[in-house]
């Protein structure tokens, strides 16, 4: 379990607890560590409210910390309006409300208690789907997201096993009537495994495929970035690429890099689906290009361009001093409540007359931010209309190569 902490373990932990067996032996393993090495631990629990036992199941979370002396939250998810993938939404509201928790103490890590079998199981879900060398690598132990780091320190352990170690300690948990759902992907494979265990297609098995497509994942992604290196650098927050040299890449070097800079731009969380990148990119060997994830892509001559779509940021407002799209921090200028940042667009590019100077693509310009005062333009720093501004990227291009590399 420290192997995931040190040598430079952080000062504050957080560690999300269901109640389930995973999640408890999780806490346990990981209060002796903090105990060890002087980690202030922190417990969340999230209540999706999806069940009448979850209230309860949360309640009891919290009495076990207390036996502890383990801080503990409850925090609750009321946002499903019961449209689209009740497992998806519920997920990617687990995620977002942890993330807030945690950076409202401080916590930069967040640890979870997924295990050998539900790595498994993500690959033989995976494997239905044909999915590629990223896909099966499955879950990693290790990924930023949300402004936080999330550790799965438990992803070489089976259930069993952390069932043992819990018996050992004389702890209970509760099981979540859900784990016999068979509604659930999750579940029927689960099932399956079980079924598959005479062939050796157990979870050590399934486990070590997805530790062997990590390994050729990074190959792959490391190689994307030596070729960005080379033939990409950003400009005004877009990506821009030497598109004689990018149309002579493998194939899937150059999905990644492209795949690489959506995500950067479009600060999405997931990656977009394979065929719509493959199309995309075929489009720009046909010599047009398109529109994934946020994104547009397209040809300016030997130039590929990849830079933020309009309309998601067209209406796209907020203070001077805070993020605009979340990726564009502005200093500079004489305080002004009046002011604001937003999209320079096209009614801003209709105010500069020399806006042509600046070198860039119009629609690379109209979607960089601007300070307005109501719909007077003051400043469009990447136009060259500064007037005392400065606009920068949050991490600069360099936040862009280390998107390769991450996973």
């Amino acid at each position: 379990m420290a192997q995931h902490l040190l040598p430079h373990p952080p000062a504050a932990l957080g560690v999300a607890v269901s109640g389930g067996g995973d999640s408890v032996a999780l806490l346990h393993l990981l209060n002796d560590v903090a105990q060890m090495h002087g980690i202030l631990l922190h417990a969340i629990t999230v209540d999706h409210g999806l069940r009448p036992e979850a209230k309860h199941e949360a309640d009891t979370v919290s009495a076990l910390c207390q036996t502890m002396r383990v801080p503990h939250t409850i925090v609750r998810w009321s946002g499903w309006d019961r449209q689209g993938n009740l497992q998806k939404e519920a997920r990617d509201a687990r995620y977002r409300l942890i993330a807030d928790w945690a950076r409202d103490h401080d916590i930069s890590t967040v640890a979870l208690g997924h295990t050998l079998d539900d790595q498994a199981e993500t690959v033989l879900m995976r494997l239905a789907r044909g999915a590629g060398v990223d896909g099966l690598s499955a879950m990693a132990p290790r990924r930023l997201a949300n402004g936080v780091t999330w550790i799965r320190p438990l992803l070489d352990f089976t259930r069993a096993e952390l069932r043992e170690d819990l018996r050992g300690r004389g702890a209970t948990w509760i099981e979540d009537p859900s784990n016999q759902d068979t509604r659930f992907d999750r579940i029927r494979a689960r099932e399956a495994l079980e079924a598959l265990g005479p062939l050796g297609l157990d979870a050590r098995a399934l486990g070590q495929v997805a530790f062997n497509m990590a390994r050729a994942r990074d190959a792959l992604n490391w190689q994307a970035f030596l070729e960005a290196r080379r033939i990409a650098r950003v400009d005004a927050g877009a990506v821009r690429i030497d598109w004689r040299s990018y149309r002579t890449l493998p194939d899937e070097t150059a999905r990644r890099i492209l795949l690489s800079a959506i995500g950067w731009i479009s600060g999405s969380g997931y990656a977009p689906r394979r065929r719509p990148v493959l199309g995309l990119i075929e489009a720009l060997k046909q010599g047009t290009g398109g529109t994934v994830d946020g994104c547009q892509a397209w040809r300016d001559r030997d130039t590929l361009w990849v830079f933020r779509e309009y309309q998601p940021v067209r209406a796209l407002k907020c203070r001077v001093d805070a993020r605009w799209d979340d990726r564009w921090v502005l200093k500079g200028g004489l305080p002004d409540e009046q002011l604001h940042l937003g999209a320079l667009g096209d009614a801003g590019l209709a105010q500069l007359r020399d806006w042509r100077t600046a070198g860039l693509p119009r629609d690379v310009l109209r979607v960089t931010p601007a300070v307005w005062r109501d719909q007077e333009l003051v400043a469009a720093p990447m136009a060259g209309h500064r007037n005392g501004w400065h606009a920068s990227i949050d991490g600069g291009e360099e936040a862009f190569f280390a998107a390769l590399l991450s996973h």
